[in-house]
Protein backbone atom coordinates (compact mmCIF):
# COMPACT_ATOMS: atom_id res chain seq x y z
CA UNK A 1 0.00 0.00 0.00
CA UNK A 2 1.23 3.92 -0.83
CA UNK A 3 1.73 5.80 2.02
CA UNK A 4 -1.44 8.37 2.06
CA UNK A 5 0.51 10.95 3.40
CA UNK A 6 3.00 10.91 -0.27
CA UNK A 7 1.78 13.08 -2.38
CA UNK A 8 1.39 12.23 -5.98
CA UNK A 9 4.02 13.35 -8.50
CA UNK A 10 2.77 16.21 -10.83
CA UNK A 11 4.10 15.76 -14.42
CA UNK A 12 3.82 19.04 -15.88
CA UNK A 13 4.05 19.04 -19.59
CA UNK A 14 5.45 21.67 -21.93
CA UNK A 15 3.26 24.40 -22.94
CA UNK A 16 2.69 24.78 -26.33
CA UNK A 17 4.35 27.67 -28.06
CA UNK A 18 1.98 30.25 -29.15
CA UNK A 19 1.06 30.79 -32.64
CA UNK A 20 1.73 33.67 -33.68
CA UNK A 21 -0.59 34.61 -37.30
CA UNK A 22 1.18 35.93 -39.79
CA UNK A 23 1.33 40.07 -40.28
CA UNK A 24 -0.84 39.71 -43.43
CA UNK A 25 -3.78 37.28 -41.52
CA UNK A 26 -3.39 39.94 -38.45
CA UNK A 27 -3.81 43.29 -40.83
CA UNK A 28 -6.86 41.58 -42.29
CA UNK A 29 -8.14 40.66 -39.23
CA UNK A 30 -7.74 44.04 -37.53
CA UNK A 31 -9.26 45.51 -41.00
CA UNK A 32 -12.45 43.32 -40.38
CA UNK A 33 -12.85 43.91 -36.78
CA UNK A 34 -12.82 47.98 -37.74
CA UNK A 35 -15.28 48.12 -40.42
CA UNK A 36 -17.44 45.79 -38.31
CA UNK A 37 -17.60 48.41 -36.00
CA UNK A 38 -17.62 51.32 -38.06
CA UNK A 39 -20.73 50.12 -39.68
CA UNK A 40 -22.20 49.84 -36.01
CA UNK A 41 -21.85 52.90 -35.57
CA UNK A 42 -22.99 54.13 -39.23
CA UNK A 43 -26.47 55.30 -40.00
CA UNK A 44 -26.04 54.24 -43.75
CA UNK A 45 -23.65 50.83 -42.75
CA UNK A 46 -20.76 52.76 -44.03
CA UNK A 47 -17.43 53.80 -42.48
CA UNK A 48 -18.48 57.61 -40.86
CA UNK A 49 -15.52 58.66 -42.77
CA UNK A 50 -17.44 57.83 -45.83
CA UNK A 51 -20.71 58.93 -44.69
CA UNK A 52 -19.11 62.60 -43.80
CA UNK A 53 -17.03 62.67 -47.17
CA UNK A 54 -20.62 61.49 -49.37
CA UNK A 55 -21.97 64.12 -47.36
CA UNK A 56 -19.42 66.61 -48.26
CA UNK A 57 -19.54 66.07 -52.04
CA UNK A 58 -23.20 66.18 -51.58
CA UNK A 59 -22.70 69.63 -50.63
CA UNK A 60 -20.48 70.92 -53.03
CA UNK A 61 -22.46 69.19 -55.55
CA UNK A 62 -25.36 71.07 -55.07
CA UNK A 63 -23.42 74.34 -54.63
CA UNK A 64 -21.68 74.13 -57.96
CA UNK A 65 -25.17 73.51 -59.49
CA UNK A 66 -27.05 75.67 -57.74
CA UNK A 67 -27.10 78.32 -60.73
CA UNK A 68 -29.06 75.69 -63.01
CA UNK A 69 -31.53 74.88 -60.08
CA UNK A 70 -32.25 78.56 -60.31
CA UNK A 71 -32.69 78.59 -64.04
CA UNK A 72 -34.62 75.32 -63.96
CA UNK A 73 -37.15 76.87 -61.41
CA UNK A 74 -37.23 80.67 -62.92
CA UNK A 75 -37.79 79.00 -66.34
CA UNK A 76 -40.68 76.41 -64.91
CA UNK A 77 -42.18 79.63 -63.06
CA UNK A 78 -42.39 81.81 -66.28
CA UNK A 79 -43.73 79.13 -68.71
CA UNK A 80 -46.47 78.38 -66.27
CA UNK A 81 -47.31 82.14 -65.84
CA UNK A 82 -47.13 82.65 -69.50
CA UNK A 83 -49.30 80.09 -70.24
CA UNK A 84 -52.25 79.86 -67.84
CA UNK A 85 -51.58 81.26 -63.95
CA UNK A 86 -49.18 84.05 -63.38
CA UNK A 87 -49.75 85.15 -60.28
CA UNK A 88 -49.95 81.68 -58.41
CA UNK A 89 -46.61 80.77 -60.82
CA UNK A 90 -44.66 83.68 -59.60
CA UNK A 91 -45.29 82.66 -55.95
CA UNK A 92 -44.14 79.55 -56.42
CA UNK A 93 -41.19 80.48 -58.32
CA UNK A 94 -40.58 83.01 -54.70
CA UNK A 95 -40.98 80.43 -52.80
CA UNK A 96 -39.05 77.64 -54.73
CA UNK A 97 -35.98 79.72 -55.12
CA UNK A 98 -36.30 80.77 -50.95
CA UNK A 99 -36.18 76.63 -51.08
CA UNK A 100 -33.41 76.78 -53.05
CA UNK A 101 -31.05 79.43 -51.19
CA UNK A 102 -31.72 77.98 -47.51
CA UNK A 103 -30.24 74.44 -49.00
CA UNK A 104 -27.38 76.72 -50.47
CA UNK A 105 -27.40 78.17 -47.42
CA UNK A 106 -26.86 74.89 -45.40
CA UNK A 107 -24.44 73.51 -48.10
CA UNK A 108 -22.14 76.41 -47.47
CA UNK A 109 -22.17 75.78 -43.63
CA UNK A 110 -21.84 72.53 -43.75
CA UNK A 111 -18.80 72.59 -45.87
CA UNK A 112 -17.47 75.02 -43.06
CA UNK A 113 -18.01 73.28 -39.76
CA UNK A 114 -15.13 70.34 -38.77
CA UNK A 115 -16.65 67.44 -39.93
CA UNK A 116 -17.68 64.83 -36.58
CA UNK A 117 -19.82 61.90 -36.33
CA UNK A 118 -22.83 63.52 -34.72
CA UNK A 119 -22.82 66.71 -37.09
CA UNK A 120 -22.59 64.30 -39.85
CA UNK A 121 -25.67 62.50 -38.80
CA UNK A 122 -27.77 66.05 -37.74
CA UNK A 123 -26.53 67.76 -41.44
CA UNK A 124 -28.11 64.50 -43.35
CA UNK A 125 -30.99 64.79 -41.58
CA UNK A 126 -31.34 68.25 -42.20
CA UNK A 127 -30.77 67.77 -45.92
CA UNK A 128 -33.26 64.97 -46.35
CA UNK A 129 -36.07 67.45 -45.06
CA UNK A 130 -35.00 69.98 -47.12
CA UNK A 131 -35.17 67.67 -50.16
CA UNK A 132 -38.40 66.34 -49.33
CA UNK A 133 -39.41 70.28 -48.84
CA UNK A 134 -38.46 70.98 -52.00
CA UNK A 135 -39.63 68.05 -54.05
CA UNK A 136 -43.27 69.05 -52.96
CA UNK A 137 -42.52 72.33 -53.86
CA UNK A 138 -42.59 70.75 -56.80
CA UNK A 139 -46.13 69.42 -56.92
CA UNK A 140 -47.31 71.92 -55.79
CA UNK A 141 -47.08 73.16 -59.59
CA UNK A 142 -47.62 69.63 -61.02
CA UNK A 143 -50.82 69.30 -59.12
CA UNK A 144 -52.38 72.46 -60.39
CA UNK A 145 -55.04 71.81 -62.49
CA UNK A 146 -53.39 72.78 -65.83
CA UNK A 147 -55.91 70.64 -67.95
CA UNK A 148 -55.61 66.90 -69.10
CA UNK A 149 -54.89 67.38 -72.89
CA UNK A 150 -52.12 66.34 -74.76
CA UNK A 151 -49.71 68.98 -74.60
CA UNK A 152 -50.24 69.09 -70.81
CA UNK A 153 -49.51 65.64 -70.63
CA UNK A 154 -46.19 66.06 -72.77
CA UNK A 155 -45.28 69.36 -71.24
CA UNK A 156 -45.90 67.58 -67.66
CA UNK A 157 -44.24 64.52 -68.19
CA UNK A 158 -40.75 65.98 -69.72
CA UNK A 159 -40.92 68.80 -66.88
CA UNK A 160 -41.22 65.60 -64.54
CA UNK A 161 -38.10 63.91 -65.79
CA UNK A 162 -36.07 66.51 -66.24
CA UNK A 163 -36.87 67.56 -62.31
CA UNK A 164 -36.05 63.98 -61.39
CA UNK A 165 -33.02 63.58 -63.57
CA UNK A 166 -31.77 67.12 -61.84
CA UNK A 167 -32.76 66.27 -58.72
CA UNK A 168 -31.29 62.39 -58.74
CA UNK A 169 -27.91 63.36 -60.31
CA UNK A 170 -27.71 66.04 -57.38
CA UNK A 171 -28.55 63.87 -54.47
CA UNK A 172 -26.63 60.88 -55.81
CA UNK A 173 -24.11 60.63 -52.79
CA UNK A 174 -26.93 60.76 -50.60
CA UNK A 175 -29.85 58.32 -51.48
CA UNK A 176 -32.60 58.98 -49.18
CA UNK A 177 -32.31 62.47 -50.08
CA UNK A 178 -32.96 61.85 -53.60
CA UNK A 179 -35.68 59.40 -52.75
CA UNK A 180 -37.08 62.85 -51.01
CA UNK A 181 -36.66 65.12 -53.60
CA UNK A 182 -37.91 62.71 -56.48
CA UNK A 183 -40.69 60.64 -54.80
CA UNK A 184 -43.51 63.46 -54.03
CA UNK A 185 -42.77 64.92 -57.52
CA UNK A 186 -43.44 61.43 -59.49
CA UNK A 187 -46.25 60.66 -57.12
CA UNK A 188 -48.19 64.39 -58.20
CA UNK A 189 -47.73 63.11 -61.62
CA UNK A 190 -49.32 59.99 -61.61
CA UNK A 191 -52.05 61.04 -59.36
CA UNK A 192 -52.34 63.58 -62.40
CA UNK A 193 -52.82 61.37 -65.37
CA UNK A 194 -54.57 58.25 -63.12
CA UNK A 195 -57.25 61.66 -62.58
CA UNK A 196 -57.78 61.21 -66.29
CA UNK A 197 -59.08 58.31 -66.34
CA UNK A 198 -58.46 57.06 -69.82
CA UNK A 199 -55.96 54.30 -71.01
CA UNK A 200 -53.25 56.66 -72.19
CA UNK A 201 -53.35 58.59 -69.54
CA UNK A 202 -52.74 55.17 -67.02
CA UNK A 203 -50.11 54.07 -69.12
CA UNK A 204 -48.05 57.76 -68.70
CA UNK A 205 -48.83 56.67 -64.59
CA UNK A 206 -47.03 53.63 -64.95
CA UNK A 207 -44.41 55.23 -67.14
CA UNK A 208 -43.80 58.21 -64.53
CA UNK A 209 -43.53 55.51 -61.69
CA UNK A 210 -41.38 53.30 -64.01
CA UNK A 211 -38.82 56.52 -64.38
CA UNK A 212 -38.57 56.85 -60.95
CA UNK A 213 -37.84 53.50 -60.51
CA UNK A 214 -34.64 54.05 -63.50
CA UNK A 215 -33.62 56.96 -61.66
CA UNK A 216 -33.43 55.79 -58.36
CA UNK A 217 -31.44 52.83 -59.71
CA UNK A 218 -29.28 55.51 -61.19
CA UNK A 219 -28.89 57.33 -58.32
CA UNK A 220 -27.51 54.02 -56.40
CA UNK A 221 -25.35 53.37 -58.89
CA UNK A 222 -23.91 56.49 -58.98
CA UNK A 223 -23.65 56.43 -54.70
CA UNK A 224 -21.86 52.36 -55.03
CA UNK A 225 -19.18 53.49 -57.02
CA UNK A 226 -18.33 57.01 -55.48
CA UNK A 227 -18.66 54.99 -52.39
CA UNK A 228 -16.22 52.25 -54.32
CA UNK A 229 -13.99 55.40 -54.99
CA UNK A 230 -13.95 56.78 -51.63
CA UNK A 231 -13.15 52.97 -50.28
CA UNK A 232 -9.94 52.60 -52.66
CA UNK A 233 -8.54 55.74 -52.41
CA UNK A 234 -8.51 55.25 -48.03
CA UNK A 235 -6.94 51.76 -48.69
CA UNK A 236 -4.13 53.37 -50.46
CA UNK A 237 -4.07 56.47 -47.97
CA UNK A 238 -3.45 53.88 -45.46
CA UNK A 239 -1.06 51.79 -47.60
CA UNK A 240 0.74 54.76 -48.04
CA UNK A 241 0.46 55.48 -44.49
CA UNK A 242 2.07 51.88 -43.57
CA UNK A 243 4.55 52.20 -46.22
CA UNK A 244 6.05 56.15 -44.69
CA UNK A 245 5.60 53.93 -41.08
CA UNK A 246 7.86 51.14 -42.44
CA UNK A 247 10.56 53.98 -43.99
CA UNK A 248 10.53 55.70 -40.86
CA UNK A 249 11.37 52.91 -38.83
CA UNK A 250 13.72 51.44 -41.42
CA UNK A 251 15.50 55.44 -41.41
CA UNK A 252 15.74 54.88 -37.80
CA UNK A 253 17.04 51.09 -37.73
CA UNK A 254 19.69 52.53 -40.39
CA UNK A 255 20.53 55.34 -38.15
CA UNK A 256 20.97 53.12 -35.47
CA UNK A 257 23.02 50.66 -37.28
CA UNK A 258 25.24 53.84 -39.02
CA UNK A 259 25.92 54.79 -35.44
CA UNK A 260 26.97 51.60 -34.39
CA UNK A 261 29.06 50.98 -37.15
CA UNK A 262 30.93 53.98 -36.06
CA UNK A 263 30.85 53.48 -32.97
CA UNK A 264 32.60 49.71 -34.15
CA UNK A 265 35.28 51.51 -36.19
CA UNK A 266 36.15 53.78 -33.18
CA UNK A 267 36.15 50.95 -30.41
CA UNK A 268 38.03 48.54 -32.77
CA UNK A 269 40.85 51.91 -33.90
CA UNK A 270 41.36 52.04 -30.10
CA UNK A 271 41.61 48.27 -29.19
CA UNK A 272 43.91 48.62 -31.93
CA UNK A 273 46.22 50.89 -30.22
CA UNK A 274 45.46 49.69 -26.88
CA UNK A 275 46.12 45.68 -27.73
CA UNK A 276 49.31 46.11 -29.88
CA UNK A 277 51.31 47.97 -27.72
CA UNK A 278 51.55 45.41 -24.57
CA UNK A 279 51.75 42.91 -27.38
CA UNK A 280 54.85 44.43 -29.32
CA UNK A 281 56.48 44.07 -26.00
CA UNK A 282 55.43 40.59 -24.94
CA UNK A 283 56.53 39.89 -28.55
CA UNK A 284 59.98 41.28 -28.55
CA UNK A 285 60.68 40.44 -24.31
CA UNK A 286 59.46 37.12 -25.51
CA UNK A 287 61.57 36.76 -28.69
CA UNK A 288 64.37 37.80 -26.30
CA UNK A 289 63.70 35.11 -23.79
CA UNK A 290 63.52 32.39 -26.07
CA UNK A 291 66.40 32.97 -28.38
CA UNK A 292 68.31 33.35 -24.96
CA UNK A 293 70.34 36.50 -26.16
CA UNK A 294 71.81 37.46 -22.34
CA UNK A 295 72.37 33.88 -21.38
CA UNK A 296 71.21 30.45 -21.35
CA UNK A 297 67.83 29.73 -18.93
CA UNK A 298 68.61 27.79 -15.22
CA UNK A 299 65.69 25.96 -16.08
CA UNK A 300 65.32 24.62 -19.99
CA UNK A 301 61.95 24.71 -19.73
CA UNK A 302 61.47 28.65 -19.59
CA UNK A 303 62.92 28.21 -23.33
CA UNK A 304 59.78 26.00 -24.20
CA UNK A 305 57.71 28.24 -22.13
CA UNK A 306 59.06 31.77 -23.99
CA UNK A 307 58.47 30.16 -27.29
CA UNK A 308 54.70 29.26 -26.33
CA UNK A 309 53.98 32.92 -24.95
CA UNK A 310 55.72 34.14 -28.45
CA UNK A 311 53.63 31.91 -30.18
CA UNK A 312 50.32 32.94 -28.86
CA UNK A 313 51.04 36.48 -29.30
CA UNK A 314 51.92 36.17 -33.21
CA UNK A 315 48.53 34.09 -32.65
CA UNK A 316 46.61 36.87 -30.93
CA UNK A 317 48.03 39.94 -33.31
CA UNK A 318 47.46 38.07 -36.26
CA UNK A 319 43.92 37.46 -35.14
CA UNK A 320 43.74 41.42 -34.21
CA UNK A 321 45.08 42.38 -37.55
CA UNK A 322 42.15 40.21 -39.24
CA UNK A 323 39.64 41.56 -37.31
CA UNK A 324 40.54 44.75 -38.29
CA UNK A 325 40.92 43.97 -41.91
CA UNK A 326 37.39 42.92 -42.07
CA UNK A 327 36.37 45.94 -40.19
CA UNK A 328 37.70 48.02 -42.52
CA UNK A 329 36.17 46.29 -45.33
CA UNK A 330 33.09 46.11 -44.07
CA UNK A 331 32.82 49.88 -43.56
CA UNK A 332 34.54 50.49 -46.87
CA UNK A 333 37.50 52.26 -45.56
CA UNK A 334 39.59 49.52 -47.25
CA UNK A 335 41.96 50.79 -50.06
CA UNK A 336 43.64 49.31 -52.76
CA UNK A 337 47.48 50.16 -53.21
CA UNK A 338 47.73 49.00 -56.79
CA UNK A 339 50.62 48.75 -58.97
CA UNK A 340 51.38 46.17 -61.68
CA UNK A 341 51.69 42.58 -59.20
CA UNK A 342 53.06 38.77 -60.65
CA UNK A 343 50.23 36.42 -59.69
CA UNK A 344 52.99 33.59 -60.20
CA UNK A 345 55.86 35.57 -58.35
CA UNK A 346 53.59 36.02 -55.57
CA UNK A 347 52.13 32.38 -55.24
CA UNK A 348 55.88 31.41 -55.45
CA UNK A 349 57.20 33.23 -52.73
CA UNK A 350 53.80 32.18 -50.19
CA UNK A 351 54.87 28.76 -50.94
CA UNK A 352 58.49 29.34 -50.00
CA UNK A 353 57.07 30.98 -47.04
CA UNK A 354 55.03 27.96 -46.02
CA UNK A 355 56.87 25.50 -47.49
CA UNK A 356 58.65 24.15 -43.91
CA UNK A 357 55.08 23.77 -41.86
CA UNK A 358 54.05 21.77 -44.92
CA UNK A 359 57.54 19.64 -44.91
CA UNK A 360 56.77 19.52 -41.07
CA UNK A 361 53.51 17.65 -41.72
CA UNK A 362 54.59 15.48 -44.38
CA UNK A 363 52.24 17.76 -46.94
CA UNK A 364 53.74 18.10 -51.07
CA UNK A 365 52.82 21.28 -52.48
CA UNK A 366 52.66 20.57 -56.21
CA UNK A 367 53.38 24.24 -58.33
CA UNK A 368 51.67 24.22 -61.87
CA UNK A 369 52.17 27.49 -63.20
CA UNK A 370 51.90 28.99 -67.36
CA UNK A 371 54.79 30.29 -68.75
CA UNK A 372 55.17 33.88 -69.96
CA UNK A 373 52.17 35.20 -67.72
CA UNK A 374 51.98 39.18 -67.73
CA UNK A 375 51.50 41.00 -64.11
CA UNK A 376 48.22 42.33 -63.27
CA UNK A 377 47.11 45.41 -61.78
CA UNK A 378 46.57 45.20 -58.07
CA UNK A 379 47.25 45.70 -54.09
CA UNK A 380 50.28 43.22 -53.70
CA UNK A 381 50.13 42.82 -50.17
CA UNK A 382 46.35 41.92 -50.63
CA UNK A 383 46.91 39.60 -52.93
CA UNK A 384 49.92 37.62 -50.53
CA UNK A 385 46.92 37.98 -48.10
CA UNK A 386 44.77 35.83 -50.23
CA UNK A 387 47.42 33.59 -51.17
CA UNK A 388 48.95 32.91 -47.80
CA UNK A 389 44.95 32.59 -46.12
CA UNK A 390 44.01 30.19 -48.70
CA UNK A 391 47.56 27.98 -48.43
CA UNK A 392 47.51 28.07 -44.69
CA UNK A 393 43.44 26.79 -44.45
CA UNK A 394 44.61 23.68 -46.85
CA UNK A 395 47.87 22.80 -45.08
CA UNK A 396 45.57 22.81 -41.51
CA UNK A 397 43.14 20.93 -42.86
CA UNK A 398 45.27 18.77 -45.02
CA UNK A 399 46.35 15.31 -42.94
CA UNK A 400 50.20 14.03 -43.05
CA UNK A 401 51.09 13.04 -46.46
CA UNK A 402 48.32 14.57 -48.06
CA UNK A 403 48.72 16.81 -51.22
CA UNK A 404 48.67 20.44 -52.52
CA UNK A 405 48.55 21.59 -55.65
CA UNK A 406 48.70 25.27 -56.65
CA UNK A 407 47.87 27.02 -60.23
CA UNK A 408 47.80 29.65 -61.96
CA UNK A 409 47.15 30.17 -65.49
CA UNK A 410 44.75 32.18 -67.62
CA UNK A 411 41.12 32.10 -67.47
CA UNK A 412 38.72 31.56 -70.63
CA UNK A 413 37.98 35.29 -71.05
CA UNK A 414 41.50 36.57 -70.83
CA UNK A 415 42.03 37.22 -66.95
CA UNK A 416 44.21 34.61 -64.49
CA UNK A 417 43.03 32.22 -61.90
CA UNK A 418 44.70 31.16 -58.98
CA UNK A 419 44.17 27.69 -57.90
CA UNK A 420 44.74 25.67 -54.68
CA UNK A 421 43.28 22.29 -54.31
CA UNK A 422 43.92 19.51 -51.16
CA UNK A 423 43.47 16.58 -50.48
CA UNK A 424 42.11 17.63 -47.00
CA UNK A 425 38.75 16.46 -45.05
CA UNK A 426 36.58 18.90 -47.01
CA UNK A 427 33.93 21.02 -46.07
CA UNK A 428 30.18 19.85 -46.15
CA UNK A 429 28.11 21.43 -49.00
CA UNK A 430 25.39 22.98 -46.48
CA UNK A 431 28.51 24.62 -44.64
CA UNK A 432 29.93 26.44 -47.45
CA UNK A 433 27.96 29.52 -46.60
CA UNK A 434 28.82 29.19 -43.22
CA UNK A 435 32.26 29.12 -43.75
CA UNK A 436 31.99 32.29 -46.13
CA UNK A 437 30.43 34.35 -43.77
CA UNK A 438 32.44 36.42 -40.89
CA UNK A 439 33.39 34.32 -38.19
CA UNK A 440 31.83 31.49 -39.87
CA UNK A 441 33.12 27.89 -38.93
CA UNK A 442 32.98 24.96 -40.52
CA UNK A 443 31.96 21.18 -38.25
CA UNK A 444 36.04 20.33 -39.39
CA UNK A 445 37.49 23.22 -38.25
CA UNK A 446 35.67 23.17 -34.93
CA UNK A 447 37.37 19.71 -34.34
CA UNK A 448 40.88 21.04 -35.45
CA UNK A 449 43.49 21.68 -32.98
CA UNK A 450 44.28 24.53 -34.80
CA UNK A 451 40.72 26.75 -34.20
CA UNK A 452 41.29 29.85 -35.53
CA UNK A 453 38.51 33.27 -35.84
CA UNK A 454 36.53 32.27 -39.30
CA UNK A 455 38.08 34.95 -41.19
CA UNK A 456 40.71 33.89 -43.50
CA UNK A 457 38.42 33.11 -46.29
CA UNK A 458 35.65 36.00 -45.95
CA UNK A 459 38.68 38.09 -46.13
CA UNK A 460 40.16 36.18 -48.83
CA UNK A 461 36.65 36.10 -50.66
CA UNK A 462 36.16 40.39 -49.94
CA UNK A 463 39.67 41.00 -50.78
CA UNK A 464 38.92 39.78 -54.50
CA UNK A 465 35.70 41.47 -54.87
CA UNK A 466 37.20 44.41 -54.42
CA UNK A 467 39.56 43.74 -57.50
CA UNK A 468 36.35 42.58 -59.23
CA UNK A 469 37.25 39.20 -59.03
CA UNK A 470 35.21 35.92 -58.67
CA UNK A 471 36.06 33.55 -55.84
CA UNK A 472 34.53 30.24 -55.86
CA UNK A 473 34.94 27.41 -53.06
CA UNK A 474 34.39 23.69 -54.37
CA UNK A 475 34.35 20.95 -51.74
CA UNK A 476 33.66 17.56 -50.63
CA UNK A 477 33.59 15.60 -47.62
CA UNK A 478 36.47 13.20 -47.27
CA UNK A 479 37.48 13.86 -50.71
CA UNK A 480 39.19 17.56 -51.12
CA UNK A 481 38.51 21.33 -51.39
CA UNK A 482 39.63 23.38 -53.87
CA UNK A 483 39.42 27.73 -53.78
CA UNK A 484 39.54 29.11 -57.32
CA UNK A 485 39.93 33.10 -57.25
CA UNK A 486 40.43 34.70 -60.71
CA UNK A 487 41.19 38.78 -61.74
CA UNK A 488 39.11 39.73 -64.54
CA UNK A 489 40.33 40.70 -67.65
CA UNK A 490 41.00 44.09 -67.49
CA UNK A 491 43.36 43.98 -64.91
CA UNK A 492 45.73 42.13 -66.80
CA UNK A 493 48.93 44.18 -68.25
CA UNK A 494 49.10 42.39 -71.52
CA UNK A 495 51.24 45.17 -73.30
CA UNK A 496 53.95 44.18 -70.25
CA UNK A 497 54.31 40.75 -72.10
CA UNK A 498 56.08 42.37 -76.24
CA UNK A 499 57.94 44.83 -73.89
CA UNK A 500 59.45 42.13 -71.99
CA UNK A 501 60.35 40.06 -74.97
CA UNK A 502 62.00 42.98 -77.00
CA UNK A 503 64.54 44.05 -74.42
CA UNK A 504 64.74 41.92 -71.13
CA UNK A 505 66.25 43.07 -68.32
CA UNK A 506 70.20 42.45 -67.05
CA UNK A 507 70.02 40.12 -64.29
CA UNK A 508 71.49 41.59 -60.85
CA UNK A 509 73.85 39.64 -59.27
CA UNK A 510 72.64 37.05 -57.04
CA UNK A 511 73.24 38.44 -53.85
CA UNK A 512 71.71 41.69 -54.76
CA UNK A 513 68.67 39.75 -56.01
CA UNK A 514 68.30 38.23 -52.57
CA UNK A 515 68.43 41.46 -50.63
CA UNK A 516 66.19 43.08 -53.03
CA UNK A 517 63.76 40.29 -52.11
CA UNK A 518 64.04 40.21 -48.62
CA UNK A 519 63.47 44.01 -48.41
CA UNK A 520 60.45 43.68 -50.63
CA UNK A 521 59.20 41.51 -48.58
CA UNK A 522 59.57 43.19 -45.50
CA UNK A 523 57.48 45.77 -47.21
CA UNK A 524 54.85 43.67 -48.35
CA UNK A 525 54.73 41.22 -45.68
CA UNK A 526 51.17 40.66 -45.46
CA UNK A 527 49.08 39.13 -42.37
CA UNK A 528 49.73 35.64 -41.87
CA UNK A 529 46.95 34.14 -40.99
CA UNK A 530 48.62 30.95 -38.64
CA UNK A 531 45.36 31.04 -36.83
CA UNK A 532 42.65 31.35 -39.31
CA UNK A 533 40.19 28.73 -39.66
CA UNK A 534 37.35 27.57 -42.57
Amino acid sequence: MSNPAEKPEVVQLPAEAPVVPPVNTRRVAAQRVREARDRLTSSSGTRPAFDTELLRQYAQTRVSASFVVMLLVVATGVLFGLWKYAVPAAIWTVGMLCIHAAIIRNCWRFLREQPSLAATRKWQTRFVLLDLLYGLSWTAILLHPAGLDTVSNTMMMFLMLLVIAVSSMLAATLPIAAMAATAPVTAAIALNFVMGGTFDNYALALLAVAAEAYFALLAHQLHSTTLAILEARAEKDALIGELEQAKAISDEARHRAESANVAKSRFLAQMSHELRTPLNAILGFSEVMKSEIFGAHAVPVYKEYSADIHNSGVHLLNLINEILDLSRIEAGRYELNEEAVSLVHVVADCHHLLKLRASSRGITIHEVFEHGMPRIWGDERATRQVVLNLLSNSIKFTPQGGEIWLKVGWTASGGQYLSVKDTGSGIAEDEIPVVLASFGQGSNSIKSAEQGAGLGLPIAKSLIDMHGGTFTLKSKLRIGTEVIVTFPPERVMSALAPMAEEAPPLQPEPSITAAADDKRRARHKPIMSAGTGL
